[in-house]
């Protein structure tokens, strides 16, 4: 493995959580861990309890004296402290993703990627593939239940399974045998000139990928209309006849939902998470299983158990007698899909959103859609946007209170921050409420909140 000529690696970012299943993989084979992030966490204390010397704040000195590899999130720019000082040293440094790069060349690599759903689908497989007693490493941006390191699962076998981020091209730098695209929608405009651009990626993927790419027809019939076969080689290209071989599609024929139970069926496959989109990963899920000849039954067993992960439609608890679901969605087709999967599980029952808008100019290029996201909640309270250090700024250029004004309905709220939104969800949460918290920032902290001081 390219990492055994390493011994003592820091992680700048280590609180982070991508970083830190990589610094928890490093741990399990062997290696001396140490770590910096801006602030304490449940993920730096966890890793401190492993044995990680963690230092709050970025300082030269924070680098082991011995240190001969430095890791970093993309999100520490080159002058960070601790990348000068390696630069200084002339030591090897690597970004999140180009770690997970080189790591990809030594396993037979199975990149889940998409604009959304990438965490639960990249658990979904390697739940199943783990119930196959294929013993996967498994990498995700979320934390898994039953997996004790929690956003990483570490294997003995030759696959590893990872959640390709699409933001910055960084699933670029994987060298996957199969990869699966979730979806492909407009977003991180910040960095994309537009769709095109960000179909031409996912595209770019595929061409890199050895053996099989997999696509949702569901979602792509929007962008191409024709038949299966001829579909995949439009979208993809037709040099994908041959090698990888041109996608294998998969779609929804017939929908049977019992949601009085909290379960819904398609196609032999039960879940107890709710929404077409969580069938939508499943299915995938199933697809990248069959490739890897696993049977349906196996499969099918290990979705059936699936229960969700961390901030993905994750019921925290409950307040005054109102259910308290967390969620990460911040796309506007999140918004949507999470809306309608709450009101279809929980039939007769008041939706109310807290939500914070992700990044500046994240919503001022999908505004219009931003508008139209919140229809299915019964009452919405939209936080000012989540500012994201290193990203394209358009502070003073949009606010949520735009988007409130642009809706123009009386069930729909603006608050300036997210005390003064606790505040006002705290007044109007009723008894049987489905209320659900949502958004890539810090409004998770509101949802431990309300359950922990009822």
């Amino acid at each position: 493995m390219f990492t055994d000529k390493y011994n003592t690696i820091h992680c700048v970012g280590i609180g982070g959580i991508g970083i830190s299943a990589i610094a928890k993989f490093l741990l399990a084979h062997g290696k001396t861990v140490s770590g910096s992030d801006a602030f304490a966490s449940n993920i730096t204390r966890e890793l401190e309890g492993r044995g990680v010397k963690v230092s709050v704040g970025h300082a030269a000195e924070n680098l082991p004296a011995d240190v001969d590899l430095v890791i970093y999130t993309e999100a520490a720019p080159e002058d960070n402290l601790e990348r000068a000082e390696a630069k200084r040293r002339g030591l090897k440094q690597l970004g999140h993703f180009d770690f997970l790069g080189e790591l990809s060349k030594e396993y037979r690599t199975i990149c889940v990627t998409g604009t959304n759903g990438k965490s639960t689908t990249t658990a979904m497989t390697g739940l199943v593939f783990e119930a196959a007693k294929l013993d996967p490493t498994v990498f995700v941006g979320s934390l898994v239940p039953g997996w004790k390191d929690g956003n990483v699962r570490i294997g003995k076998s030759d696959i590893l399974i990872i959640e390709g981020d699409e933001y910055k091209k960084k699933m670029l730098k994987l060298h996957p045998e199969t990869t699966l695209i979730t979806n492909v929608e407009a977003d991180h405009l910040d960095v994309y000139k537009d769709l095109a651009d960000i179909e031409s990626s996912f595209h770019l993927l595929g061409m890199q990928t050895t053996k099989t790419v997999f696509g949702n027809i569901f979602e792509y019939e929007k962008h191409i209309y024709c038949g299966e076969g001829t579909a995949a080689e439009k979208y993809f290209g037709v040099e994908f006849i041959g090698k990888p071989r041109w996608p294998f599609f998969w779609r929804p024929q017939r929908v049977e939902r019992t949601i009085e139970s909290g379960w819904q069926r398609l196609n032999g496959v039960e879940l107890k998470v709710p929404g077409e989109f969580n069938m939508m990963n499943a299915l995938g899920a199933r697809a990248i299983a069959r490739e890897y000849g696993i049977d349906d039954a196996i499969t099918h067993r290990a979705l059936k158990a699936f229960r969700g992960i961390w901030r993905r439609f994750e019921k925290v608890g409950d307040v005054n007698g109102a259910l308290v679901i967390s969620d990460y969605g911040h796309h506007p087709t999140a918004i949507k899909g999470t809306l309608a999967a709450a009101k279809e599980f929980y039939p007769g029952r008041r939706i109310v959103l807290l939500f914070e808008p992700h990044q500046h100019s994240r919503t001022k290029e999908l505004f219009n859609d931003f508008v139209a996201a919140f229809a299915d909640a019964d009452v919405a309270i939209i936080s000012e946007i989540y500012h994201v250090e290193g990203r394209l700024a358009s502070e003073g250029d949009v606010s949520s209170n735009d988007i409130v004004k642009a809706i123009g309905s009386p069930r729909v709220t603006y608050a300036t921050s997210l005390k003064a939104a606790e505040v006002e969800l705290r007044s109007v949460v009723k008894k049987d409420d489905v209320v659900i918290i949502m958004g890539a920032g810090d409004v998770d902290k509101v949802a431990r909140n309300l359950v922990s001081t009822k």
